[in-house]
């Protein structure tokens, strides 16, 4: 049976490849009916094979695969952190702050002690107190998000950085200059977690083109940085220096020590680099504080609902999209937005004498690496039907014309529509995932008479339970995930169905119905 599998499999791959007819799609299709009558398909639990569209669709999650909480994933991709790190940097003003909580005397202890553990000079001054206090009165719930966040930027950030032996602590910098937002971009283009000009991205061997910029890229952009923080380095030889040149340019720092005098000591020199220069070190020295002493601030140590040790990547053998990829995998579309923040649209392309690779929760990556000739088939007869004629694609009179609301981001509304993120950017030319409230777009709904029902009115219809069935009472803390994992077998989906949930949030002493089998 497997070897037939094979063979099938190895006709398909031939067919599609050298063949433009509607035999391709035959062949196709016999190879998925075959495999999901025979057994061999890994998905045909948790999928639905559509043989007449081609079309593959997730019917329920894979019971272990990870999925992130919408308002986490909502903060991830809004500019609200991004937003506010800028304006607390370049807006520093340096007055005292009343926070009797960090009496002065246990602040000077607690730098005292940071200052013999790290290259930095973080000795105790007035101004430093400021910034630290004014962070902690005033950011705390902002700081709480970044903690949460830096759970998966961080082991990342730190592997790269040990391998060019650069201080750990770096890892604090892209908190300040990003706010840990991988499509975080300024005012004058700096782009990525560790904002990086074009010019600057592609010396240090970034690649920017129409489909990727790997300044958006978590793991490149880092060793970027790294090897550009040990140029600015081997330059200054201090590195208070090094992070001032990193982000005004080693010019304005070189400047504003022959306007001191020649000093060559950052506090010393502070009143003659640039505003935003000015605060920059004193805003990575209180988020280095915070950090360090976090459980004495009361801050939590909340684990994401995703690791980066629980993801893995592969190298893309043809073109395909994050939405086909979501739709053969079960796995959420602003999850692989979030693991593959570098295809600007959602689009990995396939070019011969480059790597590009997809990151996908390891737990399926076995999944999609077994199945690859079924999942590129699919993809590539799916572009093949893109590539008709617009007027054959949609009905002018079915456009929709939706404006953004609060909340909303692009995989929302493709689900609201039942259309794919990378439709809706194409219909509107959008070459990011960014929305403003009030934008209008333009979409073409599959089902365009069905009012689109919001999120307080739309209902999840309730389907039959059966087998031994058990009732959990949820307690503080609980999400949808983390009650399916209690149960073997039970996914997000079926406990939905089960009880007539259309969205995540639960209250402590809600009753659920769960079947054990």
């Amino acid at each position: 049976m497997v070897f037939r599998f094979i063979i099938v499999l190895a006709l398909c791959s031939f067919e599609i490849c050298f063949s433009q007819t509607p035999d391709s799609i035959s062949v196709v299709k016999g190879a998925l009916k075959d495999s999901l009558t025979d057994g061999v398909f890994p998905f045909n639990k948790s999928l639905k094979i559509e043989l007449d569209s081609i079309s593959i669709k997730n019917l329920e999650d894979l019971p272990e695969a990870s999925e992130i909480d919408k308002m986490w994933l909502e903060e991830l991709y809004s500019n609200s952190l991004f937003d506010t790190i800028y304006k607390s940097v370049s807006e520093l003003s340096f007055e005292e702050v009343e926070y009797p909580e960090l009496p002065t005397d246990t602040l000077k202890a607690r730098l005292l002690e940071l200052n013999a553990k790290t290259p930095f000079n973080v000795e105790y001054n007035p101004s430093l107190e400021s910034v630290i206090k004014s962070y902690l009165k005033h950011r705390h719930e902002h700081l709480q998000k970044l903690m949460a966040l830096s759970s998966y930027y961080f082991p990342m950030f730190e592997q790269s950085l040990d391998n060019h032996d650069i201080p750990l602590e770096i890892k604090y910098l892209a908190i300040v200059e990003s706010a840990l937002k991988p499509r975080a971009k300024s005012r004058v283009g700096a782009t990525g977690l560790w904002q990086f000009m074009y010019a600057t991205g592609k010396y240090y061997g970034l690649d920017v083109s129409s489909y990727v910029d790997e300044r958006s890229d978590p793991i490149k952009s880092t060793k970027a940085a790294a090897k550009y923080l040990a140029k600015l380095y081997e330059i200054f030889g201090d590195w208070d220096l090094a992070l001032a040149a990193y982000n005004s340019g080693p010019g304005n720092v070189t400047k504003a020590i022959r306007r001191s005098g020649g000093y060559q000591n950052y506090w010393n020199i502070r009143h003659n680099l640039p505003r935003e220069t000015a605060g920059y070190l004193p805003a990575f020295l209180a988020t280095m504080y915070i950090f360090e002493y976090a459980d004495k601030h009361g801050f939590k140590k909340i684990k994401p609902e995703f690791a980066y040790v629980e993801t893995d990547t592969v190298i893309v053998k043809q073109m395909i999209t994050l939405d086909q990829v979501s739709e053969v995998t079960g796995v959420n579309m602003e999850e692989l937005q979030f693991l593959n923040p570098s295809y600007k649209l959602d689009i990995i392309p396939f070019i011969k004498g480059e790597n590009h690779t997809l990151r996908l929760p390891r737990k399926v990556i076995g999944h999609f690496v077994n199945n690859e000739d079924i999942i590129y088939a699919f993809a590539k007869a799916e572009f093949d039907k893109r590539e008709k004629p617009m007027p054959q694609f949609f009905d002018s009179d079915a456009k929709t014309i939706y404006r953004v609301k609060s909340g909303d981001f692009l995989g929302k509304i493709a689900r609201n529509y039942g259309v794919r993120v990378s439709q809706i950017k194409q219909w509107n030319g959008l070459r990011s995932n960014n929305l403003s409230i009030g934008q209008r777009l333009t979409i073409y709904p599959n089902k365009p008479h069905t009012t689109v029902a919001t999120s307080s009115s739309k209902t999840t219809p309730i389907i039959p339970i059966s087998g031994d069935i058990t009732t959990y009472i949820v307690k503080s803390g609980d999400s949808l995930w983390s009650i399916s994992q209690k149960f073997p077998g039970v996914s997000v989906q079926n406990i939905k169905e089960w009880n007539g949930i259309s969205g995540t949030t639960l209250k402590p002493g809600m009753k659920l119905k769960i079947s054990k089998g």
